[in-house]
């Protein structure tokens, strides 16, 4: 068996076994005391997400400054850096509209018995006390607002202390600093080879020991599922909640099975699912570490080494798709909030559809890779519906504290949503790699 194959099967085991362990736990003492489990998430954080974690500014530094610096002419830039923004809005609205239409068709808040109804935000409410640091995240978010959020995005694209963003973990002044630097070296010509070759060989280097941390995947991955799991209990996943996690399970599928793929068919001419089968691995990670951010370093070695992907493109496209492209995270939000709207037996119009649709791209791009992110940006778009709601006479409104309802199962619901935003990326890397082949002999092909 290949050793791709290999890490495959043992992913594939961990997430399996991990499932089952931790079904065993929650039936034994999850559902008393979880967190009693706390262990399994400590081990999978040592194991697996803080050596990942380690790679991700590093890495994304090196491989922004390699792409620049292998493009060459500035206005080849961009060409791929339009084009790739241009994809990142273009999907992640076509994903929450996805998602609006999904939940309005299925209505899953609808209907219920009204003592579940109450019983759901009575339980909701507790959960929310019992997180004060999500309580925190979200009190903040509120106060922001839309407007606070994009000005932070802002702040960030300009910052005044590059090694405090990168001790921060906050990748988009990093990209920036590397796209500035990666310029600066290319219009220096000869004389700047010998930082250029630094970089390529510091590349070169990291690729390896990201190989290396990868193998450590099956292991994190069971660890971190156990411990989702055994939290949890799969019983949830036919609990009074079904019908919302089946509506957005049902909308992250068509997006990631059909409406990606055709994309990516109609801009390429390949065949999407074998492209799909090649990043396996990612998209696999993405889904036990719940982290899009974590899982840059196995997505980029992938994107190159199996999939196909030019080292121009995927260096340049992916490390931004991890910060700013959330096609599952948009989707979610969207289906979320309507969601919460029915359950408290509001009706949304045309209108607030639109505001929904809206502010969920919108915040889904400030959303940080980091697992439940999603839950903490929501609460901008609940805030604009609010607004929009409180100018109608008698109308009522969503309290921020029904957010908790769905906190039980988030954490489910984010593994297949960043396994989502992991392939959304892959796909626009793939889509890339006609602009920005590794050889210009590739280039001319791609563009005759």
């Amino acid at each position: 068996m290949k050793r791709g194959n290999l890490l495959t099967v043992l992913i594939l085991l961990g997430l399996l076994l991990g499932a089952g362990v931790g079904e065993i736990l929650y039936q034994t003492i999850g559902h008393e005391d979880p967190d009693a489990l706390n262990a399994l998430s400590a081990a999978g954080d040592l194991v697996l997400i803080r050596p990942l974690m380690l790679m991700i500014i590093p890495l994304i530094f090196v491989s922004v400054v390699v792409a620049v610096t292998s493009l060459g002419d500035p206005s080849k830039l961009g060409l791929i850096g339009g084009s790739t923004i241009l994809y990142y809005f273009c999907t992640m609205l076509v994903a929450v509209i996805l998602g609006a239409t999904v939940v309005s068709v299925i209505q899953p808040g609808v209907g219920l018995d009204p003592e579940i109804t109450e019983g759901l935000r009575a339980e909701g409410e507790q959960r929310l006390e019992r997180d004060a640091e999500l309580q925190a995240r979200m009190a903040d978010a509120e106060d922001m607002g839309l407007g606070g959020a994009w000005m932070n995005i802002l702040e960030q694209l300009i910052p005044t202390n590059i090694v405090e963003e990168m001790s921060e973990t906050r990748p988009l002044g990093v990209i920036v600093f590397a796209l500035l630097f990666g310029l600066a070296l290319a219009a220096a010509g000869h004389r700047a080879e010998p930082a250029v070759q630094f970089f390529n060989a510091a590349f070169s280097g990291m690729m390896r020991l990201v190989l290396w941390i990868i193998w450590l995947t099956p292991i994190g991955v069971f660890l971190l599922v156990a411990w989702t799991v055994g939290r949890i209990g799969l019983i949830e996943l036919v609990g009074p909640l079904s019908w919302y996690i089946g509506a957005v399970v049902f909308g992250l599928a068509l997006h990631m099975f059909l409406v990606l793929p055709a994309v990516m068919y109609l801009l390429t001419k390949q065949n999407p699912y074998r492209f799909f089968w090649q990043m396996r691995k990612a998209t696999m990670t993405a889904f036990g570490t719940s982290s899009s951010a974590a899982t840059l370093p196995v997505a980029l070695q992938t994107a190159e080494d199996e999939g196909g992907c030019s080292k121009k493109s995927a260096n340049f496209v992916m490390p931004l798709g991890s910060t700013i492209n959330m096609d599952g995270t948009a989707l979610y939000e969207a289906v979320a909030v309507v969601f919460l709207f029915q359950l408290f037996g509001i009706d949304l119009s045309f209108a607030e559809l639109v505001i929904v649709v809206i502010t969920a791209t919108l915040a889904a791009v400030g959303a940080a890779g980091i697992p439940s992110a999603g839950l903490v940006t929501m609460v901008i778009v609940v805030t604009a519906v609010n607004t929009s709601l409180s100018g109608q006479p008698d109308s009522p409104t969503l309290p921020i504290a029904a957010i908790g309802i769905i906190l039980g199962v988030d954490r489910i619901l984010d593994m297949c949503r960043t396994a989502t935003n992991v392939w959304g990326d892959a796909v626009g890397a793939k889509v890339m790699t006609r602009l920005a082949p590794d050889t210009e002999e590739e280039l001319e092909e791609a563009l005759g």
